[in-house]
């Protein structure tokens, strides 16, 4: 681990990210170049202290959980990921679709929706990043660990993860759509993969997702228009629009309501509780 090399290349990354280049103010009195130092911190999930050791030349080796969460925030490009990967001491992590790396350009897009609920899944189902405002909708889904990660396994295995839809023939068609999505991944990467993983999973704890498994059906894409009911604002009704990265193999889904309806109004409320969630990063 190359801890001089590594301070300087954090150091110069963070001062090259503008606060709107991640969603947050400027501020008046911002006299650092770039980002904070507890501005990275805050949107790498981790403690100001530990990510100002880090880049101070301080501290233990990086996880490369934590590599992946700082790439992130500092929205690094593949190449500069795995140059960060290799200072830590860490080898390049393989380039497989799937990843957990988001490319910059969707970030910059996700971090201009702050008042939207929007996210990046891969191709397992496993939420990258949200804005505030689709927390505020759906919960925090980027701090679930092993196959929970996957969207795929918590709606088959988790117990009232169905509820938020309204509507029982919704709940069936989500249920093919992410059959759907898991049999081509399982079909690309194979039974000793990650998808082969969550596929054993699934058919041994599910007889829904067996059944549906047995089907072989492929393509079925999210439906355009959605029911929700959410605990906090009541129903929604909300359309899904789905921006694919091909290299990446992600997905940005984006959730809308026409303007001037009830769900409409609802979902500035979901921005507003977004909003407040921000507020826990540090502005100035």
């Amino acid at each position: 681990m190359d801890y001089r090399e590594l301070s300087d290349f954090l150091r110069k990354r963070r001062e090259a990210v503008q606060p709107e280049d991640v969603g947050l103010p400027r501020g008046r009195r911002r006299r650092t170049p770039g980002l904070r130092r507890e501005e990275v911190a805050a949107l790498a999930v981790m403690s100001a202290d530990y990510y100002s050791r880090l880049e101070g030349g301080r501290g233990p080796q990086p996880s490369t959980e934590m590599l992946t969460a700082i790439a992130r925030a500092l929205r690094l490009t593949l190449d500069e990921r795995d140059h960060l990967y290799l200072l830590a001491g860490h080898g390049i992590p393989p380039r497989t679709t799937g990843g957990d790396h988001v490319n910059p350009g969707l970030l910059r897009i996700i971090d201009r929706l702050v008042d939207t609920p929007a996210q990046v899944m891969n191709r397992l189902g496993e939420t990258l990043v949200q804005t505030p405002a689709d927390v505020a909708f759906e919960g925090e889904l980027t701090n679930f660990e092993g196959l929970e990660r996957s969207a795929i396994h918590r709606w088959f295995l988790r117990a009232g993860e169905k509820d938020r839809y309204a509507e029982d023939a919704a709940r069936a068609t989500h249920s093919r759509m992410l059959v759907s999505m898991l049999r081509s991944a399982y079909a690309v990467d194979g039974a000793k993969s990650r998808a082969g993983n969550l596929v054993r999973a699934l058919l041994d704890g599910s007889p829904e997702f067996a059944e549906l498994w047995a089907a072989h059906e492929v393509g079925i894409r999210h439906s355009g228009t959605k029911r929700f009911l959410h605990p906090a604002v009541g129903a929604l009704e909300l359309h899904c629009q789905l921006l694919d990265d091909q290299q990446q193999q992600q997905t940005l889904l984006v959730f809308t309501a026409a303007p001037g309806t009830e769900s409409a109004e609802k979902l500035r409320l979901l921005g507003v509780l977004g909003q407040q969630r921000l507020e826990t990063v540090p502005a100035d």
